[in-house]
């Protein structure tokens, strides 16, 4: 089941993101800000126990962008489409609000491919957006891929 996050789920997603960001597979978040993007979380949870199995956050960057970021989904959970879930939740809610471009910063081409996203340079993405790039510890030196989706 997906649904928005909720303020208790908010360490359990600092949990997940920082087992990722410990591997250096996606930028860890401090539990500050968590806080302060509740509202962009979305989370699958198992349908028995309501416990966080995913999560996804959708952030507006300008009246028609929005970004995908902090997808992650625990280990011992992957492989069950949990992540493909969560991306076309925030796509879905992205498209209510009338967002034309969603893009994402990813180590991961491959899966945001199969959901239409294409590769970009990422001199195409609004300077706005590299404020979080100077808490990386790759800063200047980004790896990720940047990928953009037009949602029609």
């Amino acid at each position: 089941m997906i649904r928005k996050a909720k303020i208790n789920d908010i360490k359990t997603i600092h949990r997940l993101l920082n087992e990722y960001g410990k591997k250096g597979e996606l930028l860890p978040r401090p539990l500050s800000e968590l806080y302060d993007h509740l509202r962009d979380f979305s989370v699958c949870v198992d349908d028995q126990e309501n416990k966080v199995l995913g999560c996804c956050a959708l952030q507006f960057c300008w009246e028609d962008l929005a970004e995908i970021r902090s997808l992650a989904v625990y280990p011992k959970h992957t492989g069950k489409n949990i992540g493909s879930i969560l991306t076309e939740a925030a796509l879905s809610e992205a498209k209510s609000y009338n967002i034309k471009k969603v893009f994402t910063l990813t180590y991961r081409p491959e899966f945001f491919k199969k959901h239409g996203f294409v590769e970009i340079s990422r001199s195409k993405l609004p300077l706005k957006i590299w404020g979080d790039c100077l808490m990386c510890i790759k800063f200047p030196d980004c790896d990720e891929t940047a990928m953009m989706k037009d949602i029609n």
